[in-house]
């Protein structure tokens, strides 16, 4: 549950408002996401070869979460991510579901098939997304079903955020989050958005998607009053942090297809009143 702004953006690595006693065990769960994030995005090497090493990855997280040793290849990763596993009890399960959301990526990204509709986008955030902040509710010791939905909104809604940022990012690397769907009920042509082309069909487009990111982030927000101290805070952060970005992707008029948004020092002030206001 973090603002977009760290190479794997759903972690708050080693913010002031995060409990001190957590920022280890949040650190190492940051050091496998992003090495995860890493093997499927960054370099140059094949599809195939990324697929080979996510499978490597989490046989190595499966064999270190029962108790093996960690192998020569991500120590820096699996040593300190076994501590915590056996420490605090993490769930593996969210950690595989991360693992599966890096090879859709991959395999979409190789099949250019992008996504059908909400219902399958979701699927997705479902895993890339919602288990950070069911780890870190984990963490928090807070595990009530009303926090986890809202906590499953938050991150759900971070996911999209991050989506409708970096359109003018992912398109051109073959990445296709705008569901066909929405494409198709707006008008919306597939040559055009590949073209990054600002036209009226895709800017309708790009407004009810943001729209929808902004509801599901507001459906979440209750939970900044369900988390104690230093975590309600930097939780309140996060959210105005989503929807200040949303404030400047709508002010684009669909011509993030070209320009990403971004944060200065202004943004980040109103979102410190806005938060103190929650």
């Amino acid at each position: 549950m973090a603002a977009p702004v760290t190479h794997y953006e759903n972690f708050p690595v080693a913010s002031v408002l995060c409990p001190p006693h957590l920022r280890q065990p949040i650190a190492a769960l940051y050091a496998f996401a992003r090495t995860a994030d890493d093997l499927a995005d960054e370099g140059t090497a094949p599809a195939a070869e990324r697929l080979a090493d996510l499978a490597a990855y989490r046989n190595e997280l499966l064999a270190v979460a029962q108790g093996q040793p960690p192998g020569p290849r991500w120590p820096a990763v699996f040593g300190p991510l076994q501590g915590v596993l056996h420490s605090h009890q993490l769930p593996v399960p969210l950690l595989c579901d991360l693992l599966s959301a890096f090879v859709q990526d991959v395999e979409k990204t190789r099949d250019g098939t992008g996504y059908a509709d909400r219902a399958e986008l979701l699927d997705y955030c479902r895993r890339s997304a919602n288990p950070v902040g069911r780890l870190l509710l984990h963490l928090y010791g807070v595990s009530d079903a009303a926090s986890l939905a809202h906590s499953d909104a938050i991150c759900t809604a971070l996911q999209l955020i991050n989506f409708w940022q970096d359109l003018s990012v992912d398109i051109p690397r073959g990445r296709y989050y705008l569901p066909h769907a929405d494409c198709e009920a707006h008008g919306a042509r597939a040559a055009e958005l590949r073209a990054l082309q600002s036209t009226p069909q895709n800017a309708a487009l790009i407004a009810d998607c943001t729209r929808w990111a902004r509801q599901t982030m507001l459906s979440g927000a209750p939970l900044v009053h369900r988390l104690p101290g230093r975590a309600g805070w930097e939780l309140r952060l996060v959210v105005q942090g989503g929807l200040r970005t949303l404030d400047k992707v709508e002010a684009l008029r669909g011509a993030s297809l070209h320009t990403r948004p971004k944060l200065h020092v202004g943004d980040w002030c109103r979102m410190l009143v806005r938060a103190l206001a929650m």
